[in-house]
């Protein structure tokens, strides 16, 4: 018996030394919901992680924190991170920092992180101008006073206990990145100074101390405390790293996310500066944890005895977990203590900073309390409308099922629209009391005012519905958000096809076609007349036409046939499309953007062509087969300036006639996105071998490219990829072979070709390469070694492959001559005997 005993408890051990996995871990129902509600009233802590770009924030740790501890945590990043590449479609610029903007709440949904931005709109000075070799050249291109000011305001108005910076400020890493830690360490003080943005404070904030910054320490050994957050968490069935992966998977732009297992995993911080004491390990150390903590810096006693009743209440809530029922009643009087306990400390005598911090945390108390009464409530709210894109003066209906899912009576229960006065909507309605499984529906009229103002992407909702209901003397009021938040635009949208247009002062076109695609917002019929605002000398054919329709979200397209004056000059010039309705004039865009993963967002921008006349001398028979990747634009805009391009298909890399096509050409990163691509890659160098020529655009090392047989011979693109870039847009440029083909065949190349870049010279260079390739430039930043290859070429079989990992697509898209005039040659590059 004593045997069969010491075996059992040894089995017990065991077993409770495992991780919570398999049929443990589905015997409990967790309701994560309602988990993700109460957990954080453990804790009054807040905790602010800086960063520059969407994907900054760290994920695993902030998982943690704020799934994990409870603590209330969010995320400040500068910009949109519109200067990044798109790995889901072709949009860049401002339509890429949409989608990475809202890629980045979605993620902090998953994580219970808030998201921020520092940048308010688009094309915003705080703009992701590109990678940056320091800090110095950011704040220099951001505007250092207006991102430090926008920085102070949002510490006073969050009033975090604890800042980190997601990065160091070390030479290894982003500018971006190293701007904002410059930042982070100067705001500590200056936050807390009144001489320092005093405007602010005159504006109705106050001055607010962080208590501690900290740095993500360089290693362990440095490292002035450690957590411990690779725990399995079984509300979330995962580990809070997974849980942290699980919400970068949503940045699908930036093609993040991770699968990683459940296993220990230390985060080392470095405390950088502190306005606390002890100096303690501990990560808040010095920072009033909960309400009991507060209870003891607080002299008056009456408040005392209230803060602890108030945590002991809130501790209590956590307990009932996952009882809804059991929560609703403890919450709402919780509510309303929290809401009693401010008032009073508010008329209280004690020092002003120390009710400044006190009554922060009870209000941020009272919106977490007004949450988990919503959730334990059970109340479902469905809400429709007739559209989610609306014009002006357009009538707006909005319907609001609300149902009880629980098993008890939720007492006045009301319903609302939150909106600006001139929206005209009705007064809240009264739905009055629901029972167990009871619906009740009811319906808001409001109309779009005449001077509403065009939403932008990065806009709070313009109508928020809104449900309260009463209980224990304290009303919950809960903000709804719509499935789809609504949209006021234009009547009419205008689209161009092309959105660039170059003229070859060298041969310049006589007809140049141009689609003005017209999409109708309006919910009823419409007409409009289309026409183009053309340059002085321009005509078109016609010079208007006119277009119908019948329904909210009909497409109409019209072409017209411009033509150039034959004695065009060189330089810029614009050509606008606009469509005339109702004595109104429509000449902007509407760029729709829409994905799977975020909520659809509206992109408006004026509808015009940007256009360049220069000369470009090009082969007059050259065949070009082209290999999207769905990154650029390149060949569309080659076929627009003239060239005869062939999109190649998955079946013509398989078995097409490859030697139909002068040269072959692979868009930027085309190894991503092309799996037969990398499938037929042998066919592509067999296409060399026997006398055509590959010109293929950078790629990233991860890029599914192998160092050893992409290419004919071995090319290793460089790695760390930070240190394998020019940046400088405006590098000094050095053909080594300025007398060779490349450089003067169809087009003489000359210094003037390198001026006007924009954003970067290149980036990802190759480190190391086969001596059978030639190099052909040399650049670099300032104080730095030149890198040489940024063209390189090698003869192979009867030949050539290239490959360039200089910024092309950048430059045509942006309609930089030099751009078109040297990657001309590069593709012409064999052509000059023909």
């Amino acid at each position: 018996m004593k045997k069969f005993s010491y075996l059992f408890l040894i089995a017990v051990l065991v077993i409770s030394l495992l991780p919570i996995t398999g049929a443990a871990k589905d015997k409990t129902k967790h309701d994560e919901e309602l988990w993700n509600a109460v957990k954080p009233l453990s804790t009054t802590v807040t905790f602010l992680n800086t960063g520059a770009h969407p994907d900054d924030e760290r994920s695993d740790l902030l998982a943690y924190l704020s799934r994990g501890l409870g603590v209330k945590t969010s995320s400040l990043i500068a910009n949109r991170g519109e200067g990044g590449q798109n790995e889901i479609g072709s949009e860049l610029g401002n339509a890429l920092g949409i989608i990475r903007s809202n890629e980045m709440i979605e993620a902090a949904k998953i994580t219970g992180v808030k998201a921020y931005h520092l940048s308010e709109t688009t094309s915003d000075p705080i703009y992701d101008f590109g990678f940056s070799k320091s800090p110095e050249e950011t704040l220099e291109k951001w505007g250092e006073e207006v991102t430090y000011e926008r920085l102070i305001r949002f510490i006073r108005t969050y009033q975090p206990d604890v800042v980190m910076p997601s990065f160091r400020n070390v030479d290894t890493q982003h500018g971006h990145h190293r701007a904002m830690t410059v930042l982070s360490g100067r705001a500590f003080e200056d936050a807390a100074d009144p001489t320092v943005f005093p405007q602010q404070l005159k504006e109705g904030l106050s001055t607010w101390q962080v208590k501690k910054l900290y740095l993500p320490a360089a290693s362990e050994e440095e490292a002035t405390t450690s957590l411990e957050i690779g725990d399995y968490d079984p509300v979330y069935g995962m580990s809070y790293p997974q849980l942290g992966e699980k919400s970068r998977y949503m940045h699908k732009s930036q093609g993040m996310g991770n699968d990683v297992p459940v296993e220990p995993r230390q985060f080392h911080f470095e405390l950088w500066k502190e306005a606390v004491s002890p100096n303690e390990a501990d990560l808040f150390a010095g920072i009033p944890y909960d309400f009991n903590a507060w209870a003891d810096n607080v002299s008056e006693k009456n408040i005392s005895v209230k803060l602890e009743k108030l945590q002991k209440n809130l501790d209590k809530i956590i307990s009932l977990y996952p009882n809804r029922k059991a929560i609703l009643s403890p919450s709402q009087k919780a509510l309303k203590d929290v809401r009693k306990l401010a008032a009073k400390v508010d008329r209280s005598s004690m020092d002003k900073d120390l009710k400044n911090d006190l009554l922060h945390k009870l209000e941020l108390k009272e919106a977490q309390l007004q949450e988990v009464s919503f959730v334990a409530s059970n109340l479902d709210v469905e809400i429709t409308t007739d559209s989610s894109v609306v014009t002006r003066d357009e009538d707006v209906t909005v319907k609001m099922t609300v149902t009880n899912n629980g098993n008890q009576m939720i007492k006045h229960v009301n319903a609302g629209i939150k909106a600006s006065e001139a929206w005209d909507f009705d007064d809240k309605e009264k739905i009055g009391n629901l029972k167990p499984n009871e619906s009740k529906t009811v319906e808001f009229e409001g109309e779009v005012p005449e001077e509403a103002a065009y939403t932008h992407p990065y806009d709070d909702p313009v109508i928020q519905p809104q449900i309260s209901f009463k209980e224990k003397g304290a009303t919950t009021t809960h903000a709804v958000n719509l499935e789809q938040p609504l949209s006021v635009l234009p009547e009419l949208s205008v689209t161009t096809d092309p959105e660039n247009v170059m003229v070859n002062t060298a041969d310049v076109q006589e007809n140049i076609p141009v689609t003005v695609k017209v999409k109708n917002y309006k919910a009823d019929d419409h007409e409009a007349d289309v026409s183009l605002n053309l340059p002085d000398g321009w005509t078109s054919e016609p010079v208007q036409q006119e277009v119908e329709f019948e329904k909210e979200g009909e497409e109409q397209q019209v072409t017209f046939y411009v033509t150039p004056p034959a004695d065009v000059k060189e330089g810029d010039f614009s050509i606008r499309a606009i469509a005339e309705a109702d004595d109104e004039i429509f000449d902007t865009t509407i760029q729709e953007i829409s994905y799977e993963h975020i909520n659809d967002a509206y992109y408006q921008y004026p509808s015009s062509i940007d256009g360049v006349a220069f000369e470009l001398v090009k082969p007059d028979n050259l065949k070009i087969g082209y290999v999207e990747s769905g990154f650029d634009t390149v060949a569309d805009a080659l076929v627009n300036a003239g060239f005869d391009v062939t999109k190649l298909t998955e079946q013509d890399l398989a078995s097409g006639d490859l030697s139909q096509y002068d040269t072959i050409v692979t868009g930027i990163r085309a190894r991503l996105a092309r799996e037969d691509l990398i499938e037929h890659n042998d066919r592509l160098l067999e296409y060399a071998e026997n006398g055509g020529h590959v010109v293929v655009q950078y790629h990233k090392p991860w890029d599914n490219w192998d160092s050893n047989t992409t290419a004919p011979y071995p090319l290793e693109i460089g790695q760390p990829s930070i240190k394998w870039r020019v940046t400088d847009e405006t590098a000094p440029v050095t053909v080594l072979q300025p007398e060779h083909k490349l450089f003067n065949y169809p087009n003489k190349i000359n210094e003037s070709d390198w001026d006007n870049w924009v954003q970067e010279r290149g980036l990802y260079y190759p480190m190391n390469w086969d001596d059978r390739y030639e190099s052909f430039v040399s650049m670099a930043d300032p104080n730095e070694d030149p890198f040489k290859g940024g063209i390189l070429m090698a003869e192979y079989g009867e030949g050539t492959y290239l490959y360039t990992n200089l910024v092309f697509y950048r430059q045509i898209n942006n309609q930089v001559p030099g751009g078109y005039r040297i990657f001309t040659n590069l593709l012409s590059y064999g052509m000059e005997n023909e």
